[in-house]
């Protein structure tokens, strides 16, 4: 079985391929397959830009194949940046987090309670054949903290950890977070389809 990741991004793709580490299925970069511009994400929420991209992708390949969206809600910004955690801010990662502490200093804030949220779709011959959610909840660290993980991770605090998520093994990480949760749903997916009836 090939299950093709509709990412460009090395990071997320890389920690798939750890969670379904094991299962009898070949993980693929949608760029061993295919070289398109990404379908631009319309959705109002994590699932429909993850079924969009999915069905998107899975056009292009006689494979499996899953998208994912992702992003942080902020519940003192009112759930941003949600859907639009990649776009939201400036182009790095460190001009996103200057907003988002500007805006909860604010609003007197800081420490406002948030959440990982990851959707999960695959796509097979034009249809979506399998859809999970994930989630991690915890809070905006008082500043950024770590050089793990990637994204958010910095300013992102776990309380079961008394971490962010950047500051810990991507074991430790993959074990709570968002992504785990689905992809772990995922893997639990393409273990029954691979079990012969």
């Amino acid at each position: 079985m090939t299950l093709v990741v509709a990412t460009t991004n090395g990071h997320k793709l890389a920690e798939i391929a750890r969670i379904l580490d094991g299962l009898d299925c070949a993980v693929e970069p949608i760029s061993a397959h295919a070289s398109t511009p990404p379908p631009e994400e319309t959705g109002r929420t994590f699932e429909e830009n993850a079924r969009l991209k999915a069905l998107h992708y899975g056009r292009l390949v006689p494979h499996l194949t899953v998208a994912d969206d992702s992003g942080l809600e902020i519940d003192d910004l009112d759930g941003e940046p949600g859907v639009r955690s990649a776009r939201f801010g400036g182009p790095t990662y460190l001009e996103k987090f200057a907003l988002i502490y500007e805006r909860l200093r604010a609003r007197a804030a800081l420490g406002s309670p948030a959440r990982f949220v990851c959707a999960v779709a695959v796509a097979e011959r034009g249809d979506v054949v399998f859809e999970a959610r994930g989630t991690i909840e915890g809070r905006i660290a008082d500043r950024p903290a770590g050089d793990g993980g990637f994204g958010y991770d910095p300013i992102f605090f776990y309380p079961p950890y008394d971490s962010t998520l950047a500051e810990v093994s991507a074991e430790r990480k993959a074990a709570v977070s968002h992504r785990g949760h689905a992809f772990r749903k995922l893997r639990a997916f393409l273990a029954s389809r691979a079990t012969p009836i």
